[in-house]
């Protein structure tokens, strides 16, 4: 494997794992029911928790290790199709799609718990005599498919780079064709002999 691929996958999985762990960390500071105080004109009063900023450090975490992969791979919509049977090209295409897929969901759960979860102050209560918290796993299910993202983001990359090269068709240069040249007889510059008999004789007057 080439160095450029070992720092590439480092570098990517690094921010990988510290998403996850800021995520983790949000779910364990995020305000929860016992947190929230009540007075008695109907008003819930939130404490102030970190969990705002670590959900957002660790959304934008995900999107720097997300940009770095696909620059460094580049979008697999613009590689050439190769061999059919390439089993890497197969895995490539798969985890790319997976990737995408599971982190625009890390994502939304990340930036959604960060901002359900900056209550500050005295705020109405909602329905009827509840106070609206964020529930338990949004932080956490970011967390595990953030880094779920970019696991697979460094297995399309490593497989995309492992895949073979497209087949050239068509006739290769000097390949498989025999290149003929026309057969010419050697011409003799030697003085060629007729016996007199083939020619008719004519009798002049």
């Amino acid at each position: 494997m080439e160095r450029k691929v070992v720092v590439v996958c480092a570098v990517v999985g690094f921010l990988g794992v510290l998403s996850a762990a800021l995520g983790f960390a949000a779910e364990g500071t995020r305000v929860k029911v016992s947190d929230v105080q009540t007075n008695s004109p109907g008003e819930c009063i939130y404490p102030r928790s970190p969990a705002l900023g670590l959900g957002l450090i660790s959304a934008v975490t995900l999107v720097v290790a997300q940009c770095i992969i696909n620059t460094v791979a580049g979008c697999i919509c613009c590689k050439r199709h190769p061999v059919p049977s390439d089993t890497n090209w197969s895995v490539a295409l798969i985890s790319f799609i997976v990737s995408w897929v599971t982190f625009i969901i890390a994502f939304l759960l990340l930036l959604t718990g960060a901002a359900l979860n900056d209550q500050r102050g005295e705020e109405n209560m909602y329905f009827g005599s509840f106070c609206y918290v964020v529930k338990p796993g949004v932080f956490s299910g970011g967390a595990v498919l953030s880094l779920a993202s970019v696991a697979l983001a460094i297995v399309y990359y490593v497989a995309l780079t492992s895949s073979k090269s497209p087949p050239s068709w068509g006739p290769q240069p000097n390949q498989g064709i025999a290149m003929g040249q026309p057969v010419i007889p050697p011409q003799s510059s030697e003085p060629v002999f007729v016996h007199e008999d083939t020619y008719n004789r004519q009798q002049f007057p």
